[in-house]
């Protein structure tokens, strides 16, 4: 697949193997709606939403930072709707204990 301006949905991207997927995606090109719950810094955790978005615009890509919790449907729905109007999207959820169907409707 082309990841030359596809849009992945990254769910729990702010830091470790979905911020380097993320960032992997965003070198050829990618634009990354990045759902994730850090929107300010915590001392027990690096990095945040923001620092996320940073690094995916450095390595090329275009990013949408969405604050919310993959475990909440209205938040899912929301960078869903962030997503809407490109050519292909992609969805990477790396946290979700389980997996289900969604259906945004589109």
């Amino acid at each position: 697949m082309r990841m030359h301006d596809a849009t992945m949905v990254m769910s729990g991207g702010s830091r470790g193997i979905g911020l380097a997927i993320a960032v992997a995606a965003a070198r050829p090109g990618a634009n990354i709606v990045l759902l994730a719950k850090t929107d300010q810094p915590d001392p027990r955790l690096p990095g945040t939403i923001h620092s996320a978005a940073e690094a995916i615009t450095a390595a090329g890509g275009q990013a949408l930072p969405v604050v919310g919790d993959a475990r909440r449907e209205q938040d899912v729905a929301h960078a869903a709707a962030a997503a809407v109007g490109h050519r292909q999207v992609i969805w990477e959820c790396l946290w979700l204990s389980r997996c289900e169907r969604f259906d945004s409707g589109i």
